[in-house]
Protein backbone atom coordinates (compact mmCIF):
# COMPACT_ATOMS: atom_id res chain seq x y z
CA UNK A 1 0.00 0.00 0.00
CA UNK A 2 2.50 2.59 0.90
CA UNK A 3 4.52 2.14 -2.38
CA UNK A 4 1.23 2.41 -4.45
CA UNK A 5 0.78 5.63 -2.23
CA UNK A 6 4.07 6.78 -2.61
CA UNK A 7 4.02 6.04 -6.31
CA UNK A 8 0.78 7.70 -7.14
CA UNK A 9 2.27 10.85 -4.68
CA UNK A 10 -0.79 9.88 -2.59
CA UNK A 11 -1.40 9.11 1.05
CA UNK A 12 -1.94 5.25 2.12
CA UNK A 13 -5.56 6.30 3.15
CA UNK A 14 -6.03 7.94 -0.05
CA UNK A 15 -5.23 4.97 -2.10
CA UNK A 16 -7.57 2.88 0.26
CA UNK A 17 -10.44 4.88 -0.29
CA UNK A 18 -10.09 5.09 -3.79
CA UNK A 19 -9.50 1.07 -3.79
CA UNK A 20 -12.82 0.70 -2.19
CA UNK A 21 -14.62 2.87 -4.77
CA UNK A 22 -13.33 1.23 -7.37
CA UNK A 23 -14.17 -2.32 -5.73
CA UNK A 24 -17.78 -0.81 -5.07
CA UNK A 25 -18.44 2.50 -6.69
CA UNK A 26 -22.45 2.55 -5.33
CA UNK A 27 -21.30 1.84 -1.45
CA UNK A 28 -20.95 4.98 0.78
CA UNK A 29 -18.00 5.29 2.44
CA UNK A 30 -17.82 7.84 5.18
CA UNK A 31 -14.47 8.08 6.66
CA UNK A 32 -13.87 9.52 9.96
CA UNK A 33 -11.80 12.64 9.96
CA UNK A 34 -11.13 14.79 12.62
CA UNK A 35 -9.61 17.61 10.82
CA UNK A 36 -9.98 19.95 8.18
CA UNK A 37 -7.22 18.53 6.27
CA UNK A 38 -8.42 15.38 7.08
CA UNK A 39 -11.19 15.87 4.64
CA UNK A 40 -9.76 17.21 2.30
CA UNK A 41 -7.20 14.59 1.93
CA UNK A 42 -10.05 11.75 2.45
CA UNK A 43 -11.69 13.58 -0.58
CA UNK A 44 -8.77 14.28 -2.49
CA UNK A 45 -8.77 9.86 -2.34
CA UNK A 46 -11.99 10.25 -5.23
CA UNK A 47 -9.92 12.19 -7.53
CA UNK A 48 -7.07 9.10 -7.42
CA UNK A 49 -7.52 6.76 -10.69
CA UNK A 50 -6.26 3.62 -9.63
CA UNK A 51 -5.50 1.77 -13.37
CA UNK A 52 -5.93 -2.58 -13.73
CA UNK A 53 -2.11 -2.98 -12.96
CA UNK A 54 -2.36 -0.70 -9.71
CA UNK A 55 -5.76 -2.54 -8.43
CA UNK A 56 -3.76 -6.08 -9.43
CA UNK A 57 -1.54 -5.49 -7.12
CA UNK A 58 -3.42 -4.48 -4.69
CA UNK A 59 -6.00 -7.26 -4.71
CA UNK A 60 -2.47 -9.78 -4.71
CA UNK A 61 -1.65 -7.89 -0.91
CA UNK A 62 -5.12 -8.17 0.04
CA UNK A 63 -4.90 -11.93 -0.75
CA UNK A 64 -1.83 -12.41 1.13
CA UNK A 65 -2.59 -11.16 4.18
CA UNK A 66 -6.44 -11.38 4.17
CA UNK A 67 -7.46 -7.88 4.82
CA UNK A 68 -6.03 -4.90 3.56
Amino acid sequence: MKETARNLRATSAQVALAWLLALAPTVLLIPGTSSLGHLEENLAAGRLELDDETLAALAAVEGDTGSF
